[in-house]
């Protein structure tokens, strides 16, 4: 059908009917300041040809991961996907309902979910894991949520080190609830102290591994003081290969452990659709947020899937339900755990050090250059370096010589002074040696 526009007679009667003077009283509850006050400055209509053209133009002006040397990270890697993944994704037996409500025509859908949540469970070292989450922020913020259902307590710590966009969600997520959280500030040198908020009133201490600043630690004495005072640790990791090579958080004591997955199996995708990861004990399993397939028998003694303990699910009982996420995303996992079967346990160890390796000779390289300092003495593949100028300018003047050289900090934490010098460098196993030399190269003629 066409779609023909409301006239402005109709949208009149619609508004009465709600009781409404204007359209812009429907976003009463939106601040002004974050309204526009009139149209954006784009053309009015144009062909779609013309459309077409204006955003190949547009598109020109990005400098591509996959075309220069990439040394990003801060949460979004460059991993390589093998093609395989892609091809399997695509064929028409994964390509069914969004949603298994109904396991007796949804049995592949729900053993690939089941396959991924086994995986996650795996990697973190937990004894059961969700069928994924939106992305890695959401799924710390739903540990927060889950976290404080389980204690009954209402505060939580954040360490001051945990990914800037993942504070963000969390505060966001828990401003209109009983919930609340304090902020740790950041810190690129030495570690949070979190003596003064571990209480018999706190629900949980969330600290991220490797941290935003690419430190990696044992929080195996964390965990033990938050237990003493009946707190939960929660860990989350936005770089999942590290999985592959460091003690894992189930087994440095974490009760839930959120994370991102995108390393494994999904593309870059300028920023998304990624997939989050949130995993926990089995005696917390009731409070966790999010879809769970389970393995069962049928009634001829034959193994089958089914979507489990359903009934904390708004699509039962929305008034009851632990979480209004409620959802996966599916066709991210669904990669994920393609990619992961491929690797298996030996390739997906092998992939972590080989990105572990690469990084200590890019550091070791890019520390010797005169004037620049790595920060931080223990990382996985993500470090910090202190330059002796502002980081920001010298990301645009690399990006000139056609090398994506990281993230300055001060991008993520703006207004900070500390920040200012200091660049997040990821190093995984798509970085070839030429790529690190023109990087040093450049680095060297821009400094």
């Amino acid at each position: 059908m066409r779609y023909m526009p409301h006239t402005a007679a109709e949208r009149a009667e619609m508004l009465g009917k709600i009781g409404l003077g204007s359209i812009d009283d429907l976003f009463t509850d939106i601040p002004a300041e974050a309204r526009l006050a009139g149209l954006l400055d784009l053309p009015l209509h144009a062909s779609e040809m013309e459309v077409e053209k204006n955003f190949r133009a547009l598109a020109a002006k990005n400098l591509s991961p996959y075309a220069a040397p990439c040394f990003l990270g801060a949460g979004a890697y460059q991993h390589h996907v093998p093609s395989v993944a892609d091809h399997i994704i695509q064929r028409s037996e994964f390509l069914t309902a969004y949603t298994p409500y109904q396991p007796e025509i949804s049995q592949g859908t729900l053993q690939a979910l089941f396959e991924f949540q086994t995986q996650v469970a795996l990697i973190t070292g937990m004894e059961v894991a969700n069928a994924s989450m939106y992305d890695g922020a959401t799924s710390c913020a739903e540990a927060v949520l889950m976290a404080c259902r389980v204690t009954r307590r209402k505060k939580a710590v954040l360490s001051g080190n945990l990914h800037p966009h993942y504070r963000d969600v969390t505060r966001t997520t828990l401003q209109f609830t009983e919930f609340e959280a304090a902020e740790l500030p950041p810190m690129a040198e030495g570690s949070d102290n979190f003596d003064d908020h571990i209480n018999s009133d706190l629900a949980c201490v969330v600290v991220q591994n490797p941290d935003f600043f690419g430190r990696v630690q044992d929080l195996t004495a964390l965990a033990e003081k938050c237990h003493a005072v009946g707190a939960l640790l929660v860990v989350v990791v936005n770089e999942v290969v590290s999985l592959g090579a460091i003690k894992s958080p189930g087994d440095m004591g974490a009760d839930i452990v959120a994370g991102e997955g995108q390393s494994i199996g999904v593309p870059l995708s300028f920023g998304g659709p990624y997939v989050g990861l949130l995993a926990t004990r089995q005696k917390f399993v009731r409070q966790m947020p999010g879809r769970l397939c389970g393995q069962t028998i049928d009634q001829d003694g034959k193994r089958g899937f089914v979507l489990t303990l359903s009934t904390r699910e708004q699509h039962i009982r929305r008034e009851k339900a632990t979480s209004n996420i409620c959802t996966n995303a599916g066709l991210c996992s669904l990669a994920f755990a393609i990619h992961m079967s491929l690797l298996g346990e030996t390739g997906f160890s092998k992939l972590a050090a080989l990105n572990h390796g690469e990084a200590v000779t890019a550091a070791e390289a890019l520390d010797a250059i005169d004037g620049v300092d790595v920060v931080n003495n223990t990382f996985f593949n993500e470090f910090t370096l202190r330059l002796p100028t502002n980081a920001a300018m010298v990301v645009e003047k690399l990006a000139e010589k056609g090398v994506l050289g990281g993230v300055p900090v001060s991008r993520l934490i703006p207004d900070d002074p500390a920040m200012e010098n200091l660049l997040l460098v990821a190093v995984t196993e798509t970085c070839s040696d030429s790529d690190l030399d023109r990087l040093v190269s450049a680095l060297k003629e821009v400094l």
